[in-house]
């Protein structure tokens, strides 16, 4: 009979009571969303009339990556529902993700389903097969059918192939599309250039009421990652980790996803080397894991040359004090040199922007337009959003 009494697996954790508080996908409760109590009462100020049956404002809420815009939307549409049931007002939200459902036909799809009760409406909303006009038809039908108020969370907003599911959304009513149901939209963005691109039309009916997210300060980054502490055991964070990782946090983003994934990982890093406290010590190493495994996630699955791309502008950051960008022209020059260094065959020059323009959508790189004037015409400059070391050893880790 084999040994069955060996340690190779820990029965009890050391560190952690309750990891899922450190995922990224937890919604926290009400009492752990802090520091963005001013945020969450303008927004349900502006959805309020929705709670007696009346329309709500449409929303475009900006803001950097993990300054609260989603889990504030979701935490006001969710106390909006409940509240319009207090008032026999049948209210629902649907949720989209813009960075998944790109296309208009997608996330009108992605909305009826959403909100869809087969067994009281007899509609069926299948995950393709249908015509655009024929989703919105049976859109229009279903929340007739079944609702007072609804409210359409466009999370990604930015990341919409085009404007034409916004122009249908805000117009519904006004357009005679639908007569029982009032509707509203909540966009998220995290680009605040964003409406300057919105068709005019669709920016009159869209943007009544705009709210920016700022960043979090060290105090309230401090105070989220001690909301979450419970998700160690008793006694195991050192007095200091915490407000580490929220200087940390603050000086270089704000973030308050980066700084929930730096104490999660500090408290892994503690794990693994089989420490007895969460060190403030691991808080650096952890900072740099975890900046190298979401880089990692971001490029999983992109092609060599699309790599060598993005390594090119991360040799000409490391190399340059410059901040505002570096051209095409001269990214490519770069370029044509890592293909060389490889035995690759160069892609065109409009390819390799093609390539650029992919990184720009996934927020790894920033691009700007500029002007040289009658002698040199427009060009375009490109920024790495990414800590250009990680990036460089990411993808030559990979090359080797």
């Amino acid at each position: 009979m084999p040994d069955t009494s060996d340690d190779l697996f820990t029965r009890e954790d050391p560190i952690f009571s309750n990891k899922e508080l450190l995922e990224i996908n937890h919604l926290p409760g009400e009492g752990r969303i802090v520091g963005r109590d001013d945020e969450i009462s303008d927004l349900a100020a502006a959805v309020n009339p929705a709670i007696f049956g009346q329309s709500p404002s449409n929303v475009l809420i900006y803001g950097k990556t993990g300054t609260g815009k989603s889990l504030c939307a979701k935490y006001v549409s969710q106390r909006l529902v409940d509240t319009a049931g207090e008032e026999d007002v049948k209210a629902t939200f649907a949720y989209v993700d813009c960075a998944q459902d790109t296309t208009e036909t997608q996330a009108v799809q992605t909305i009826a389903d959403g909100v869809n009760e087969s067994g009281v409406t007899g509609i069926k909303v299948p995950d393709k097969g249908l015509s655009t006009s024929t989703y919105y038809k049976r859109l229009w039908r279903i929340l007739d059918a079944q609702y007072d108020v609804v409210l359409i969370l466009l999370d990604e907003i930015d990341k919409l192939s085009d404007d034409d599911i916004l122009m249908q959304l805000s117009r519904a009513g006004e357009a005679g599309k639908i007569e029982q149901c009032k509707l509203g939209v909540i966009g998220i963005s995290n680009k605040i250039q964003y409406k300057d691109r919105m068709d005019e039309r669709v920016k009159s009916s869209l943007c009544e009421r705009e709210f920016v997210f700022p960043p979090y300060d060290a105090n309230q980054l401090r105070e989220i990652m001690e909301a979450r502490s419970d998700a160690f055991r008793d006694g195991v964070l050192d007095a200091s980790t915490i407000p580490r990782a929220a200087a940390l946090a603050a000086r270089e983003h704000g973030d308050a996803r980066k700084a929930i994934d730096i104490l999660r990982y500090a408290g892994e890093i503690a794990q693994s080397t089989g420490a007895q406290t969460v060190r403030e010590e691991f808080v650096t190493q952890a900072r740099e894991r975890a900046e190298t495994d979401r880089f990692r996630e971001l490029i999983r699955g992109s092609t060599p040359h699309s790599r060598y791309v993005l390594q090119a502008l991360a040799i000409l950051s490391l190399s340059s004090d410059r901040q505002e960008g570096f051209r095409t022209s001269r990214v490519y020059e770069v370029y044509e040199n890592i293909c060389d260094g490889q035995g690759s065959d160069t892609l065109s020059l409009r390819r390799v922007r093609d390539l650029l323009k992919e990184h720009a959508f996934l927020d790894i790189i920033e691009q700007s337009k500029h002007s040289g004037g009658s002698a040199e015409g427009s060009y375009t400059k490109h920024q790495l959003l990414e800590d250009p070391q990680v990036v460089k050893d990411v993808l030559t880790e990979d090359v080797a």
